[in-house]
């Protein structure tokens, strides 16, 4: 089924101190509807945190809060090991951190989406993804929770009642089960090639594999990350492919809302 409406998000917040990406937050926050903002574990700090807040309610971007591991030096694509309920835990103190800053300008979080290898650790645990789908039903049962269609999350989140938005992801290559191929470093990608992915994806439902293969791919948001090199120019061309093929960008809220029951 063609998507004619779809979220755009990205990762905001990633530097840490002095230090800073590429792309500036700024820069990216004018290209999407959803900003998932670093909570400081695996990139972000307080100032940060309220100053890209304050951005994203400013130019009228939905918030989310984006827990990672504890992983400065790895930028939180390593995995690291501990029990689910410690990283539970680790994920609600984050969310809780994002939140506060979210209530000083005024506003509600959208949503929370796990960072990096501590999304794909979710995303295959299904102990972990009952827990933390059980956490979040007693602290935030309207915060939307970001994962892959086939994931352990998906199915656990929507048999529990907690509202999820699936995600596509337009840097980031697909295997024959549909999930997205992990990757520590990203090669420099072609804005146009990653765009027509995209329209692809969202007109015909059909993504390529690295095996080859076309399969079928459901989602409801679309994102790129802010540490792509060319990030930049790759959320600008995709923004502009959407649009010029009559896709309209909207926050992952209305674009569940819209989908009503279907799911």
């Amino acid at each position: 089924m063609a998507a004619r409406l779809v979220d755009l998000n990205c990762d905001l917040g990633e530097g840490f101190g002095q230090w800073t990406l590429e792309a500036s937050d700024d820069d990216l926050m004018d290209l999407i509807s959803s900003a998932n903002v670093a909570t400081g574990f695996h990139a972000g700090d307080p100032n940060l945190m309220d100053r890209v807040v304050r951005l994203a309610v400013e130019r009228g971007v939905a918030l989310g809060a984006h827990p990672g591991f504890r992983d400065l030096q790895g930028f939180g694509r390593r995995v690291i090991q501990a029990r689910p309920e410690e990283l539970v835990n680790d994920i609600l103190y984050q969310l809780g951190a994002l939140r506060e800053f979210a209530r000083r300008h005024g506003v509600r979080l959208q949503h929370v989406k796990p960072h990096g290898a501590l999304y794909m650790e979710v995303a295959r645990d299904e102990t972990l993804s009952e827990q933390l789908v059980e956490a979040l039903l007693k602290s935030s049962p309207e915060t939307l929770l970001f994962c892959m269609d086939v994931s352990k999350t998906y199915a656990v989140a929507r048999a529990a009642g907690l509202p999820v938005v699936r995600e596509f992801y337009a840097d980031r290559d697909y295997d024959r089960s549909g999930s997205i191929v992990f990757a520590r470093r990203m090669r420099p990608l072609d804005p146009q090639e990653v765009a027509d992915k995209c329209v692809r994806a969202c007109l015909e439902g059909k993504v390529r594999t690295v095996e080859g293969d076309d399969i079928d791919i459901e989602f409801d948001s679309i994102c790129f990350h802010s540490d792509t090199p060319g990030a930049l120019r790759i959320g600008t061309t995709l923004r502009a492919a959407l649009i010029d093929n009559g896709i309209r960008i909207a926050p992952a809220a209305e674009v569940v809302a819209q989908a009503g029951g279907s799911r």
